[in-house]
């Protein structure tokens, strides 16, 4: 079986590619980086290590790459897989659709069958918006057949792998946990079974769950760790006081997916303390600005801040925890993030109730409006001005 995995960083080679080769899968890379590609077509092989106490790793077989600048190979790449898996973010997904789809066209006119394509990202829905970018740059003969042919299920990934630099450049270090959840589309039994991973009929819990528990966490850990002036979401876990707001505020999003999702809450607090413990993981050091970057995107009305706590609003359930969430993260200021560089601007011109109102999608006249904009102040005054923690 073969598949072709767009994106050869460390969440394609240390989570994607990894389980389609554990599945059996030839898996070749399409990648821009010139020097992971020649290792991949030089080595065919690369080392994946688990961060913990003890380490340990695992050898990556059966692995190829070829460069996105090389069209006509990854166009040959396409038409000849099983699956076509992504991991390149979700912006770059109009970017590569052009080329799987000239793939299709390739394969179809050869031998039509049935083309497995999940995209990775950290996205609602990924798989269908790249169906649907693929379906736009498809010749209009084709789009019927291929239309038949396609099985795109939507999936939700979860594994914690922070920039890194090892001296082999194909060396990728992640934490033990992941997750990949698949969703049970038409025809989806017309493939393989990919190990390791889950199928479920719905996968709207499990995306909010995830949103809601593991994005929310980390966001909390470090916008309130970067008001402490911390380097790392380990330091973050550390400090008592910061490590219990970041549990008070998963409580506040617990009782919301209980209450929506039916979870059991035994089950549930057991996922929320391993989610804690993964962002303790001493092995791995994960900067806050990374985390705590792109503060704009984080905020919008339907991210890991804005949407849990207005869903739990509606619901009756309060939420003091993620207003102080949401109001640490309009503090945040890190100059070296464009992001924050045009939210605190946006702040000094217009107000920061201006960003509540029309960025976070929170009325002046909402409850949570007010709350927010009166710890925004608190946090403020009592936050001496000072540089960004050194990345």
């Amino acid at each position: 079986m073969k598949a072709v995995q767009f994106g050869a960083g460390n969440i394609g080679r240390g989570f994607i590619g990894l389980m389609l080769s554990r599945s059996g899968y030839e898996v070749c890379f399409a990648a821009r980086n010139a020097g992971q590609v020649k290792a991949l077509q030089l080595k065919e092989q690369y080392t994946v290590t688990y961060a913990g106490e003890p380490e340990r790793s695992t050898l990556v077989s059966d692995v190829t790459a070829v460069s996105l600048k090389d069209r006509d190979a990854v166009i040959r790449r396409v038409a000849e897989a099983d699956v076509i898996t992504t991991a390149v973010g979700a912006s770059a997904l109009p970017e590569i659709a052009e080329p799987i789809a000239r793939g299709i066209e390739a394969r179809l006119a050869e031998r039509p069958r049935p083309l497995l394509v999940i995209a990775c990202e950290n996205a609602m829905n990924g798989s269908a918006l790249l169906r649907k970018w693929i379906m736009r740059h498809l010749a209009p003969e084709w789009k019927p057949l291929a239309d038949s042919m396609l099985v795109c299920p939507n999936a939700a990934v979860d594994r914690i792998v922070p920039p890194q630099q090892h001296a082999d450049p194909l060396a990728v270090k992640v934490e033990p946990y992941c997750e990949w959840i698949i969703e049970r589309v038409p025809s989806l039994d017309l493939f393989p079974v990919i190990e390791g991973a889950q199928y479920v009929d719905s996968l709207e819990p499990y995306v909010e769950r995830k949103l809601f528990t593991v994005n929310t966490g980390h966001s909390v850990a470090a916008y309130y760790g970067y008001r402490q002036g911390y380097r790392t979401i380990q330091e973050s876990m550390r400090d008592p006081e910061l490590r219990r707001s970041v549990e008070r505020t998963l409580e506040e999003t617990s009782r919301l997916l209980v209450s929506k999702h039916g979870f059991s809450q035994a089950e549930h607090s057991q996922y929320v303390r391993g989610t804690l413990r993964r962002f303790e993981n001493a092995a791995i050091v994960d900067k806050i600005a990374r985390v705590g970057r792109s503060p704009l995107r984080k905020l919008s009305s339907n991210e890991r801040l804005v949407r849990p706590a207005l869903q739990a609003f509606d619901n009756g359930i309060p939420v003091p925890h993620l207003a102080s969430a949401m109001a640490s993260a309009l503090l945040y200021d890190d100059d070296g993030d464009l992001e924050a560089v045009i939210l605190q601007t946006s702040i000094r011109q217009r107000g920061v109730g201006h960003v509540i109102r029309k960025h976070m999608g929170i009325p002046e006249d909402h409850a949570l409006h007010q709350d927010i904009l009166l710890r925004y102040h608190r946090f403020k005054a009592a936050s001496p001005a000072r540089s960004a923690p050194t990345p």
